[in-house]
């Protein structure tokens, strides 16, 4: 059985993704430390005790800020 695909706009290019993610599982796949990145879901920061409820879903537009260590 093949996967149903989804298109987001994320960080302003369009990308397919299997459908069924979180927000949490979309970083997952995308190799981002939830803790470290903060998501805007249809211009919606969203709280991070929220990625693991909230779904993707086709046609979202999501913007990822992640923070980088060093000094």
């Amino acid at each position: 059985m093949k996967a149903t695909k989804i298109m987001l706009h994320l960080n302003g290019k369009d990308r397919e993704f299997d459908s069924g993610h979180t927000v949490w599982t979309l970083l997952e796949t995308l190799d981002l430390k939830p803790g470290m990145v903060v998501v805007e879901l249809n211009r919606t920061i969203l709280e991070r005790d929220s990625y693991d409820r909230v779904d993707v879903s086709d046609g979202d537009t999501i913007e990822l800020v992640h923070f980088v260590g060093g000094g």
